[in-house]
């Protein structure tokens, strides 16, 4: 398996979030129409993919996964929706379109995102395959944990907080670690979990997604300084108009390309053990240091 395989994968959730969202003749057609315009036919479904990635590296079927990885991608653009609105950081674009606020009003919108994780938990809850029941209570455990005060909401909270503060890069490092970390980090594991994971398999996917995150979010502070807005899909130089702590902001953007390149390394150590199984999640890592959008 190479990195170009991933578009199979990537087509796969893309015909999984078709079949489990509720179609757009079903009422409340706008409500169901907002939410399949921020969740289908874009994004680059990093974190479902890594979820069906790593169940296939714990020796589980990719196909068995499905639900998991669609699931996962409706937290994120629920959580993608949110972060556009005015309140939060009032974005006009994302990949490349307007945001959902923008074509739906903001209630709307809201609305849409709230729908969007409740859909995901019907999803793990109801499309769990026959014999992986089970497992997929124990992946919805993750998801859930990843998304709430402890995961992803809580690191937006301190996000919002630390604008315009001066913060330490311990600080900042917590915030991304919750913000963005943690659901990565929930898409390795989940994967694992479904598979059937030795603890040490586990372990070793923990790991690489912790270190994976924290890279990740400091590449994306690097591409909102240096990314073309046509590129990157939204609309660039929006950490400095909100005034947000970004790793670049507080070390430099060579000292943060430099961090970022460290965390590469350490994900890529953590995957060691899992020799040649490893080997698509190590390019895949590599391949987040030089991503344009």
């Amino acid at each position: 398996m190479n990195l170009s395989d991933l578009e199979f994968y990537q087509a796969q959730i893309e015909e999984g979030l078709n079949n489990y969202l509720p179609t757009t003749s079903a009422v409340p057609e706008r409500l169901h129409e907002a939410m399949r315009y921020s969740v289908c036919g874009g994004g680059k479904r990093l974190r479902g993919i890594l979820l069906l990635l790593s169940c296939e590296v714990a020796d589980g079927h990719w196909q068995g996964a499905l639900p998991a990885a669609a699931a996962i991608e409706m937290i994120h653009a629920y959580s993608l929706i949110h972060d556009d609105l005015p309140c939060m950081d009032d974005d006009e674009l994302r990949r490349g379109k307007p945001t959902n606020h923008r074509v739906y009003g903001e209630a709307t919108a809201l609305l849409a995102g709230d729908a969007l994780l409740t859909q995901a938990i019907i999803t793990m809850l109801v499309q769990a395959p026959v014999g992986l029941e089970k497992a997929y209570h124990q992946a919805l455990q993750e998801l859930v944990q990843a998304s709430g005060t402890e995961g992803m909401i809580g690191g937006q909270v301190l996000d919002l907080a630390a604008e315009g503060k001066s913060l330490k890069l311990h600080e900042l490092k917590e915030i991304y670690r919750r913000k963005t970390g943690a659901l990565i980090t929930a898409a390795l594991r989940m994967g694992g979990i479904i598979a059937g994971a030795t603890s040490d398999v586990l372990e070793a996917l923990t790991v690489y997604g912790e270190a994976l995150g924290l890279a990740f979010q400091i590449t994306d502070d690097l591409l909102d300084l240096e990314a073309e807005t046509v590129v990157l899909g939204k609309t660039v130089g929006s950490d400095l108009k909100n005034e947000k702590a970004t790793y670049p902001g507080m070390v430099g953007i060579d000292q943060a390309r430099l961090f970022a390149t460290e965390e590469i390394n350490r994900a890529c150590l953590a995957l060691v053990p899992l020799a040649e199984k490893g080997k698509v999640l190590r390019h895949l890592a590599e391949a987040v240091l030089h991503r344009n959008k």
